[in-house]
């Protein structure tokens, strides 16, 4: 599913960041909030018990989300794909990826791994709910009348539920949903054209938008406030995510053919690891002015990064006495490095662009061969006069 901003990182699965966005806590109070009242109407006079259960199948709910959005990322990775984490907010969980898909299998393998999950999860449950309630069907395995089972098996059972819906939305074909990626894909082997194939599941996202916005609104009107709200608020976000993803396209469109190493500045200013501080103040930032440089080691391979401040905190008296090496920023897995014949439009998905306003590109082996600045960036999406 879609998501945005910046995030609180929580833990690593895998060596991906996990974070939360602010969002993310807004949501999780208002599910315990109502799940609190569902579980006191099945078990009622044990509030404590209510508010307990509530608050472990919110949490099994997100992590039921995290492990779809893991399924996408470790589908990726072994794509060659690299993941600049996974965000947890308000309309459920992003897989952050370093850059597209470059292939139509790709794009579907990718898309259908997080739904994959979803439903082996869903269909868990429905086992264990037919295994020890004795249900007569699956739906009624699933539904929220757990009403004579145990805590556990109304939790698994209203897990279920909410991992089965969970699964539906995101098998709508709207772009970026992942039915949207599924039909972006099966269009891309149909036409052989990725910028068509995402317009359109672009505007089938922008369609499916309208129909939940109209939906949410007629809710409101026959007195489901709550639920109406919410489909209109979730469909407005649907429609915004895809009119980007149209624009995006637009813009890889202008930039097409273009590589890395054709905007690049070819001759980057870099500090060698084993530079005394003392002189890389004087030599570096003070007669360049720049707050950060990229560090070298003695075969010309990128190693990190060093900044002003990470200097100035070093007294004077000891500088003669330390490396740059000692207080640069590493660069493993840091996202400030590109290869060179990376396309241009795989810089406007990276972290460490908007982060440090520059990121650099580096050949097979890993010696740094230029910089690429976000005003590098900009001059070449613009079109041509």
């Amino acid at each position: 599913m879609f998501g945005s901003g910046g995030s609180i990182q929580l833990l690593r699965v895998f060596g991906i960041r996990i974070g939360v966005e602010p969002s993310w806590f807004i949501i999780l109070f208002l599910i315990i909030w109502s799940l609190s009242g569902y579980y006191q109407d099945l078990f009622p006079g044990e509030g404590t018990t209510s508010f307990t259960l509530a608050v472990i199948s919110a949490l099994l709910f997100f992590g039921s989300v995290l492990l779809h959005e893991l399924g996408h990322a470790v589908v990726a990775i072994r794509s060659g794909i690299g993941i600049q984490g996974i965000d947890l907010w308000m309309f459920g969980g992003v897989a952050k990826m370093e850059r597209d898909t470059r292939s139509a299998r790709e794009e579907f393998l990718v898309a259908i791994a997080g739904p994959a999950v979803t439903f082996v999860l869903a269909a868990i449950c429905v086992v264990i709910v037919l295994g020890t309630t004795g249900a007569g069907d699956t739906w009624e395995a699933l539904s929220f009348d757990a009403r004579g089972a145990s805590e556990a098996v109304a939790v698994i059972a209203w897990l279920g539920f909410v991992n089965a819906l969970l699964l539906a939305f995101n098998l709508i074909p709207g772009f970026p949903l992942d039915g949207g990626r599924i039909a972006r894909a099966l269009a891309w082997w149909s036409t052989g054209d990725r910028s068509k194939a995402t317009r359109f599941a672009a505007r089938l996202g922008r369609g499916f938008s309208f129909l939940m916005i109209a939906f949410g609104v007629y809710l409101l009107f026959v007195g489901a406030v709550v639920s109406g709200i919410w489909l209109a608020f979730i469909g407005f976000f649907l429609g915004q995510a895809a009119r980007q993803a149209e624009v995006q396209t637009t813009i890889t469109d202008r930039i097409e053919g273009l590589r890395v190493a054709d905007v690049m500045d070819a001759e980057p200013v870099a500090i060698p690891a084993e530079l005394s501080l003392d002189r890389a103040a004087d030599e570096y930032f003070l007669r360049y002015g720049y707050p950060w440089f990229p560090v070298v080691d003695a075969g010309g391979k990128l190693a990190g990064l060093v900044t002003q401040g990470a200097v100035d905190a070093i007294p004077e008296a000891a500088r003669p006495g330390r490396t740059v090496a000692s207080v640069m920023a590493a660069e493993g897995g840091s996202g400030m490095r590109v290869d060179l014949d990376e396309p241009l439009e795989a810089l406007l998905g990276l972290d460490g662009l908007a982060r440090l306003g520059a990121i650099m590109a580096v050949d097979p082996e890993g010696r740094l061969r230029g910089i690429v600045t976000v005003d590098q960036v900009r001059r070449a999406l613009q079109p041509a006069p």
